[in-house]
């Protein structure tokens, strides 16, 4: 059985899945993590064995593993992801870009065999637009740590049978050895659902998407489903190239029940020694009037930003500039502390969270060569949160 791909989805992916030691600038992958594993590609028929071998030589279990691929064979995704399992693997969904090779070269020949015979290779890495679809689900799903960054897509979509038939058997023979062969299929998918801890929720939807679209999990089903359980999901810091560069990050944060409320930070070129800071984030109907958010640096207190957000939409806006002083603190911070008050029916609530700033120092230095040639034409469209992905 194969689960079939659409010309779309396998644009720009390798024909065979390649798996290869990637290494890149200080905290590339997280906190302290410059090195990890990028599995791309479609998932071929010998794909097993071959990933089998390369992980058998890589005796550090806690480097991450970044996949990106449109799927492929589904029995190599089902030993893929019981192998995965059995080294309680961290994966995530990423795109691993290689800077030995030219822009739009990823997966022609040359930088191909660069990835795989060139032990591990200098890289970069990113989430925006990185996906993991179809059967590539599966690896996924074998791992014991499972993220997916509000930027990246995890899409489903059920299996197409394709039979091999030998003579001239008669129709009735044929849609029995289907109908069969769909049974034993279903069953499969059940007990490797349910082998790897997910819930049957799954199962019960990728039975109902066909094989000739995709739906790509919303925030709230990976974490119902139990595909990716953390509270709160964030980007990694990113410059945003243009007219108006800026960087920016995206958080996903858990609200009531399994709802998830979408929020976006940007930063700016400095503007006469003042920073342009703004935020950004889904109105929570139940919120009565003003709310007022609250972010201060961890790395000194007494650096403080924020204010009460305007409404435009189903956003709520708010920006400012920020002294030179609240930038150092930033760049210095682990951490941004948000706060929000917000006046609800019975009595205010207090939000509070704290969102990752790995990643901020070098992106705010791309930032500032991005400015010099900047022009002072209007910002791109904000906020830039993307509207939950469905299937084709």
């Amino acid at each position: 059985m194969r689960a079939k791909e659409t010309p779309a989805e396998k644009a720009g992916f390798a024909p065979r899945l390649t798996i290869y030691l990637a290494k890149g600038p200080p905290d590339a992958c997280g906190p302290g993590c410059d090195r990890w594993i990028a599995i791309e590609g479609e998932i071929d028929r010998d794909a097993a064995p071959r990933i089998r071998r390369f992980l058998a030589g890589v005796k550090d279990t806690h480097r991450p593993i970044y996949l990106h691929s449109p799927g492929g064979n589904v029995e190599q995704s089902y030993v893929i992801g019981r192998l995965l399992r059995s080294r309680k693997a961290i994966a995530r969904v990423g795109r691993t870009i290689a800077t030995a090779c030219a822009a739009g070269t990823q997966v022609d020949a040359a930088c191909l065999k660069t990835k795989t015979t060139s032990g591990e290779i200098e890289a970069e890495l990113t989430t925006r637009n990185a996906m993991c679809n179809s059967a590539c689900g599966y690896l996924f799903l074998g791992a014991t740590s499972r993220e997916v960054a509000p930027d990246a897509a995890l899409a489903v979509h059920n299996s197409r049978l394709v039979l091999v038939i030998r003579g001239n058997p008669p129709p009735g023979v044929v849609a029995e050895v289907r109908q069969r062969r769909m049974v034993t299929a279903e069953r499969e998918r059940a007990a490797f659902v349910a082998a790897m801890g997910i819930s049957r929720e799954l199962n019960d939807l990728i039975r109902t998407v066909k094989f000739e679209s995709l739906h790509v999990l919303t925030r709230p089903e990976l974490y119902r489903f139990g595909i990716d359980t953390r509270p709160l999901a964030e980007t990694m810091w990113r410059l945003e190239k243009g007219t108006r560069p800026f960087i920016s990050k995206i958080a996903m944060v858990k609200e009531n029940g399994s709802s998830f409320r979408t929020m976006e930070w940007r930063l700016f070129c400095e503007n006469k020694n003042r920073v342009p800071l703004m935020f950004a984030g889904e109105i929570d109907e139940a919120i009565l009037g003003k709310s007022t958010i609250l972010m201060t640096a961890d790395a000194d207190t007494t650096k403080e930003a924020g204010g009460s957000p305007m409404r435009a939409g189903k956003y709520e806006m708010w920006s400012d500039t920020v002294d030179p002083g609240m930038v150092k603190a930033m760049l210095a911070s682990r951490y941004l502390q948000v706060r929000e008050n917000r006046p609800m029916p019975d009595k205010p609530d207090m939000a509070k969270f704290d969102i990752d700033m790995t990643g901020l120092a070098s992106a705010w230095t791309q930032l500032g060569a991005s400015c010099q040639s900047a022009t002072t034409d209007p910002v791109s469209t904000w906020p830039a949160i993307p509207p939950p992905r469905r299937g084709s």
